[in-house]
């Protein structure tokens, strides 16, 4: 994946994802812009917009591996939470195997764990040994590291705070992926606020707040790639909901993973939920942050 691009030999990662079409309905997710109910054009944009791959599901990829497998490096989501349940519950299940993805000629297996969650030690046995599987095959893995607890919403949302998605971030890396997939964290002190009150709930240290950590997005960020191994396992953050000010986003969030020691940005929606030639030029965007060599670690 790293050789492929336009960030081919730089060391950093410009992926685009697009798995929503199973995680929030396709209808919700392609009523932007439908061209992408069909596939060819999810992998399209990635190749014609310069992506080191694109992550996808069994369906979306398999039904042009043929043509694009040898183009284009393919992650293979293997899990996934699907919304037709009634009611909408949330827990990741394996939609195929490490096998099948191998087979069309993918280079990697993502996965989502929700960590946190009820299901979640159920989800880091099944993905711990896909992960061995697809190391077995040679086949890199990604892991989507997401926080899902109702209790982590208190006066703030912790399910965006640096020291949970953390401690998650050194789960997953625990289990061997190779590339960690993880929202930018938007404030700090979870494991304070879920302590709160009396209650008491996991371990923490305060000099993760006043030591480890600060304020600035950056050093917030920073901490994510500390419990990935020191940025041993590479930390790519996800680019967010489309919304009205995506290039500046996206933009922005890509400086910070730069300059905080990060590997990348995986950014879909932005990308996919809009014009194609205006989904290209946002990758590009991204790109030019990780080609920049006036945007340094800080």
């Amino acid at each position: 994946m790293f050789g492929g691009g336009r960030l081919s030999g730089t060391g950093y990662l410009s992926i685009l994802p697009v798995d929503q079409g199973i995680e929030h309905s396709a209808g919700a997710s392609f009523a932007k812009n439908p061209d992408y109910f069909d596939g060819e054009n999810i992998v399209k944009l990635a190749k014609e917009g310069g992506c080191n791959a694109v992550a996808s599901t069994f369906g979306v990829l398999g039904s042009v591996a043929r043509k694009y497998a040898h183009k284009i490096p393919f992650i293979v989501k293997v899990n996934h939470n699907e919304l037709l349940t009634f009611p909408n519950r949330f827990d990741q299940v394996l939609f195929g195997t490490v096998q099948q993805a191998y087979d069309m000629g993918a280079a990697a297996v993502g996965a989502t764990i929700y960590f946190g969650s009820e299901q979640s030690t159920r989800q880091i046995v099944e993905i711990s040994q896909a992960f061995a599987h697809a190391h077995e095959l040679g086949m890199a893995t990604v892991l989507w590291c997401y926080l899902r607890n109702s209790a982590f919403k208190k006066d703030k949302d912790y399910h965006l705070s640096a020291d949970l998605t953390g401690q998650a971030n050194h789960l997953g890396v625990t289990i061997e992926a190779d590339i960690i997939k993880q929202k930018l964290p938007e404030n700090n002190g979870g494991y304070l606020a879920l302590n709160s009150n009396g209650a008491s709930y996991g371990k923490f240290d305060k000099r993760m707040y006043s030591d480890l950590t600060s304020d600035h997005p950056i050093d917030l960020c920073r901490y994510q790639v500390a419990n990935c191994y020191m940025g041993r396992a590479g930390l790519i953050n996800s680019g967010g909901a489309s919304g009205a000010s995506d290039f500046e986003e996206a933009v922005a969030t890509a400086v910070i993973n730069k300059r905080a020691g990060g590997t990348g940005l995986i950014s879909g929606r932005k990308a996919f939920q809009r014009p194609m030639k205006e989904g290209i030029q946002l990758l590009n965007a991204i790109q030019d942050v990780y080609l920049s060599p006036e945007v340094t670690v800080a």
